[in-house]
């Protein structure tokens, strides 16, 4: 192999070899920081969107101050909100008639016309928001498409509820 490099040298001679060999480390360098940066936006802009749904923010901001996922069974203010799609949704609802219902009942909490009946029992009617309908559509798009944070205890209730609701 050092023979034939030598050769090489003495052929092409040594100023020639060394701009050969820029112009090669050049072009691989580059060839391979398009692919990979091409690859790695691509990646990003996928990622990006799951995050970037402007309901997750207003979620997190607006709703989950009573509604929160972390707070405790015994020191809940209000039902999380995993509890509320669950109460809104079947296999035949929506996107649209989730959305509809979630303005519905946000522009106007009434024990009469709450789905939670439970929720209502221990809580009370949720106070009136002032929220525009858009940002309720946003938070309820968000709700509709996306797996929601569970409080740890939820599951065990909600199978618990759930079964109690079938016996009777």
């Amino acid at each position: 192999m050092l023979q034939q490099f030598a050769h090489l040298l003495g052929i092409f001679g040594l100023k020639k070899m060394k701009t050969y060999i820029l112009f090669l480390v050049l072009l691989i360098f580059l060839s391979c920081k398009e692919s990979k940066n091409d690859r790695y936006v691509a990646l990003k802009k996928q990622n990006s969107n799951i995050q970037e749904h402007p309901g997750k923010k207003l979620l997190e901001t607006n709703c989950y101050v009573c509604h929160s996922p972390t707070a405790s069974h015994e020191n809940r203010i209000a039902p999380p909100m995993i509890a509320i799609k669950k109460h809104y949704m079947n296999d035949k609802t929506t996107k649209e008639k989730f959305i509809q219902s979630m303005q519905s009942w946000i522009k106007n909490p009434t024990k009469k016309n709450a789905k939670m009946r439970g929720a209502v029992n221990r809580f009370g009617v949720m106070p009136k928001q002032l929220f525009s309908e858009e940002t309720i559509k946003q938070i309820a798009d968000y709700m509709f498409d996306n797996t929601l944070e569970k409080p740890k205890w939820f599951q065990e209730h909600f199978n618990k509820k759930s079964n109690q609701n079938n016996n009777n």
